[in-house]
């Protein structure tokens, strides 16, 4: 099927990860956010209690709402990933597509196809930013030789100086 993720668990199981990962995410991001906003918005002398109020009301809120584009997404990425017995690129950004097509459903399909088209664009750009830091921070192919070569070179040079000082220490004894 391709090259597994092995930091990823296998597909059914990543669903219910990435749906939990969504909502800690959001819940977290929202507290933040709604702290600062509930900060902002409060009368002088209850800025603290208001900032948590806010807080602790809607962030809960934003977490559901992410947990529910990760399942959705996971999904079908799932789902790709088995019908075209692959794992790569294209199936996050086709998934990225469908869920934002599919979770803007309600609001007609002209709002949908422009959400697809959000979210397949956006999930392009994440796919395409990470694949280039992944070229820029994996050796190519000659440069492991190369690594390998100096690391062998390194280990016999090591492994002829504690040869000789055996052998020196051995002599010195025995004379």
């Amino acid at each position: 099927m391709g090259e597994r993720d092995l930091g990823r668990e296998p597909c059914p199981d990543r669903i219910v990860e990435d749906l939990g990962g969504a909502f800690g995410m959001g819940c977290v991001g929202g507290f933040i956010w709604h702290f600062v906003k509930g900060a902002r918005n409060s009368t002088r002398g209850e800025v603290l209690s208001t900032a948590l109020f806010s807080a602790k009301s809607r962030a809960p809120v934003l977490g559901g709402n992410f947990a529910v584009w990760g399942g959705t997404f996971s999904s079908f990425d799932c789902t790709l990933q088995y019908l075209r017995q692959k794992e790569d690129h294209w199936n996050a950004i086709a998934s990225g597509a469908l869920t934002g097509g599919v979770l803007a459903l309600r609001g007609g399909w002209r709002v949908a196809s422009r959400n697809a088209v959000v979210g397949g664009v956006l999930l392009a750009i994440i796919e395409g930013v990470s694949a280039i830091i992944l070229r820029k921070a994996a050796n190519s192919p000659r440069d492991q030789m190369l690594q390998q070569l100096k690391m062998e070179q390194e280990m016999k040079e090591r492994e002829q100086r504690r040869k000789e000082t055996t052998d020196a220490a051995s002599a010195g004894g025995s004379g």
